[in-house]
Formats: C-alpha cells, sequence, structure tokens
C-alpha cells in the first residue's frame, strides 16, 4: 500500500465472538497488529487457532496488547514461533500478568497434548500442543511496557497512546495516530463504579472508534453482589454443600475475595473455609498487590482481602480438597470451566444436588459455562459425561464488562462523534443491539464486521 494511502483496518477476530481478538492496521508502510487473543467456545472458533493468520508474522512491525486475558494475548507464543520479533507494546500490569498467563496457557497446551496422546482421544497421531512454554518464554521477550496517559511513537509515523480501560489491572483503552487519522480502541471496557477498578478515562474525540459490545444487549443485575453472594453461601453450606466458583484468575478472583473478606468480616456468610486453588490466580493475586496505583485497593485492604482463603498450589492438595466431606467455598480456575483445576472439581461436586456451582460473569457460547447457565445436565470433561445435579448460579452483576446503559454513558463522553464506529467484541445479537441504539440515540455511523472484514479509514 503506497504511503499516501488511507489507514486499512482488518479485523481477524472478535467478531461474531468475544474471543480471539486481533485487529491489523496498516498505516503507510506500518504493519501493527492490535491485540493477539485464542479463539475460545465453539469448535469452528477453536480451529481458527491452528489456522495460518491472513499475514506475514515477520512483516508487523509491532503488536499493542490492550490487557492480558488470553482471549486477547494468547495467540502471542504462536505469533513469536512463526516469525514476529518486533516490540509488544503494553503497561506494566499488563506485562506482569503475560508473564505467568502465557507460560500457563502454553502448559495446559502441552498438557492437553499429552493427555490425548496417553488416552488416544485426538484423530492425530501424534496430538501436538498449539505452542509450547518455550514459545511463550520467547514471546515474553518482546515485551515494552509504556504507562498509562504516555505516547510513544512506535515506528513508521505510528503514535501509540494508553489510557485506563477500568476492565481489570494493566488494562488500557489504546489509540493510534498516523498523519494526524486516530484511530481509538475501547479493548474491554471496564464498568464505572466498582469495588475495585477505577473507571475508565473519558475519551473525547476519535476519527474511528472500535468499541466492544459483550453486554451490548442488556444490563448488569443491579442486586447487591454481596447480598446475592451470602445468599447463595448460606444456602448451600446450610445444606452441607460447597460452592465452586469457576474463577477468572485475573481480575475476577481478586473481586472475589475482596467481598468474600467483606462478608466473613461482618459475620454475613457461615464461618466455612474459603479456598483459592489456582497457582496463576494466586499469583495474579499476588501481582494485584504490588500495582495499587492502578486499582482502587489500599495496600492494607489488599493484605487483609487476600488473606479470607488458604492458598492451594500442589496438585496433591487440590486432589485433597475433592476428597474432604466439609462444606466450603472452592475458588478454581477457569472461569468459563474450559480449563484447569476447576474441570477436576466440577467431576466431584456437579453431581450432587448439595453443591452450588457459582459462576461470575459472561460465559462465552460453546464453553462449559455456557452450557451449564443455560440448564446443561451433563457436561463433558475429559472425554466422559457428567452429570450436573447441582445448583447453578451466575452472577453477572461481577462482571469486569461495561454493560449496554455503561457502554453508552462512556460513549457519551465524546464531544463530536467519530466518523465510523465499529461494534465487536461480542456475540452477534448483542453487537448488532449495539449498533441500532448507537445509531438511534446518538446518530453516529456504525458497523458490524465480519471475520476478515477490512476497511479503509480515509
Amino acid at each position: 500500500m503506497p504511503a499516501t494511502a488511507p489507514m486499512r483496518l482488518t479485523f481477524l477476530g472478535a467478531v461474531g465472538t468475544v474471543t480471539g481478538s486481533k485487529y491489523l492496521v496498516r498505516a503507510g508502510k506500518a504493519r501493527v497488529l492490535v491485540d493477539c487473543g485464542l479463539f475460545q467456545g465453539f469448535k469452528n472458533l477453536r480451529l481458527r487457532n491452528w489456522a495460518p493468520l491472513p499475514l506475514d508474522p515477520a512483516g508487523l512491525d509491532a503488536v499493542i496488547l490492550t490487557h492480558a486475558h488470553i482471549d486477547h494475548t494468547g495467540y502471542l507464543p504462536l505469533l513469536v514461533r512463526n516469525g514476529f520479533q518486533g516490540p509488544v507494546y503494553c503497561t506494566p500490569g499488563t506485562a506482569d500478568l503475560c508473564r505467568i498467563l502465557l507460560p500457563d496457557s502454553a502448559m495446559l497446551q502441552e498438557k492437553d497434548a499429552d493427555f490425548a496422546n496417553r488416552h488416544h482421544t485426538s484423530r492425530h497421531r501424534p496430538a501436538k500442543p498449539l505452542y509450547t512454554r518455550r514459545d511463550a518464554q520467547r514471546a515474553l521477550k518482546l515485551l515494552r511496557t509504556m504507562e498509562h496517559g504516555s505516547e510513544e511513537r512506535i515506528g513508521r509515523g505510528v503514535t501509540l497512546r494508553f489510557d485506563p480501560a477500568g476492565h481489570i489491572l494493566g488494562s488500557a483503552l489504546t489509540r493510534l495516530t498516523w498523519k494526524g487519522t486516530s484511530l481509538q480502541f475501547s479493548g474491554d471496557l471496564g464498568r464505572p463504579e466498582t469495588a475495585t477498578m477505577p473507571p475508565p478515562a473519558a475519551i473525547e474525540e476519535a476519527d474511528y472508534l472500535v468499541v466492544e459490545s459483550t453486554y451490548g444487549d442488556r444490563r448488569h443485575p443491579t442486586a447487591d453482589p454481596e447480598d446475592e453472594m451470602a445468599e447463595v453461601i448460606t444456602r448451600t453450606t446450610g445444606r452441607g454443600g460447597t460452592v465452586v466458583i469457576p474463577s477468572f484468575a485475573v481480575g475476577r478472583t481478586q473481586t472475589l475475595l475482596y467481598h468474600l473478606w467483606r462478608l466473613k468480616r461482618d459475620d454475613r456468610i457461615p464461618d466455612v473455609p474459603v479456598f483459592l486453588d489456582s497457582p496463576m490466580a494466586i499469583d495474579a493475586t499476588e501481582i494485584f498487590q504490588r500495582h495499587t496505583y492502578e486499582h482502587k485497593l489500599s495496600h492494607e485492604e489488599c493484605r487483609e482481602a487476600f488473606q479470607v482463603a488458604t492458598y492451594v498450589r500442589e496438585a496433591e492438595d487440590s486432589k485433597e480438597l475433592d476428597r474432604s466431606a466439609v462444606p466450603m467455598v472452592l475458588i478454581s480456575a477457569s472461569g468459563m470451566a474450559t480449563g484447569g483445576r476447576v474441570l477436576h472439581h466440577l467431576i466431584r461436586f456437579a453431581p450432587d444436588p448439595r453443591n452450588t456451582i457459582l459462576f461470575a460473569g459472561f460465559q462465552a457460547g460453546g464453553t462449559r459455562g455456557a452450557a451449564m447457565v443455560g440448564g446443561a445436565r451433563e457436561v463433558k470433561i475429559f472425554g466422559q459425561y457428567v452429570p450436573v445435579n447441582a445448583e447453578v448460579h451466575n452472577m453477572d452483576m461481577f462482571s469486569a464488562h461495561a454493560d449496554a446503559d455503561e457502554i453508552m454513558g462512556w460513549l457519551g463522553q465524546f464531544k463530536r462523534p467519530p466518523r465510523l464506529t465499529f461494534i465487536t467484541h461480542g456475540e452477534p445479537a448483542a453487537s448488532d443491539a449495539l449498533r441500532k441504539r448507537i445509531e438511534e440515540h446518538l446518530g453516529w455511523a456504525c458497523a458490524v464486521p465480519e471475520y476478515k472484514d477490512r476497511y479503509d479509514l480515509d
């Protein structure tokens, strides 16, 4: 593309789905990838992780990460293995979280391949991991950090700016500017009022905007999350059951620990043990304590809140939890029950009607979490069907994503409309509902792109 041509934006993920976030930006001779995430959920989406990208990784000038969640970062080790060698820009909080998330993702890939080979559950002989821990370590060496509120020339005339997004630790509203044209990405947009994270920064103008729509067609419940959590825990433990909480290791776990601490402090729940069974979530909690300038909690609040749980690192100690008959609250990754130790806990606790499986946020289509919240009476885990007789409950108010009203409130701070607003990172009904609402209430021009769609930004 000649240097005088307009910017070009190509959508390589997070369209028609909430995962696989990847946006290719061409600006003159510059090639920049904003986010580099794995697809999750339905098999047809996960297969995209194995298909070649429609770009040459070696030809990219830079990668930019809006935040650390795997659906925004988890493809990076494969990109590096396939030839990318440039800088990866992110905030310090995102960098610290990636240092635990990416090796853990690689370890899970390796374990899944090993399990498939030992139990002959794959059509491939041998089954191979999507990438390895060595690939993840190579990717981590490319991280280059920028603080919120800072701007930097990242090459070939492109300027990058980060501002707080309020979603998780380190999350950033991301702005690219080239020859006077600005392209603003919301990334995953946080909420204006939460217990642990500050609100997303106000953006007053941009020539083009890419905004997420995970909850573009709904509002979060207005009930007090602590009231609802207290009710579920009291009800479950009162019948001798255990509350299993599949939780995202980054962000959600720390919020849950904070609320559990408050409930225990105020004697609002029975004095049952709380366990955090996820080495990655434990590491993320320790990182959260080191970055108090990026969230609302003080050092003292972090220290006290995060002592509410007994940390379980060793696999044998995790197995011991499944042998316990004592009612407890058990937090374990992953948040949509797609992998990790929580799967073993579901095998143990889901069949018993005394227990509760308590989800805490959005469940993407095609995941076990979505199936269980949708009323599935059994789920497939490690090749076998597990009955779901336990109570299943989802607390959407714990979501770290802005809902439809909150997205509109954030957009309402723009002093002039973008030339075009792209609605992404949502399932089809959510994205289209948000498009319609923006067009009707704000009068902005909008588009809901599809996979591999590209737009010239004049």
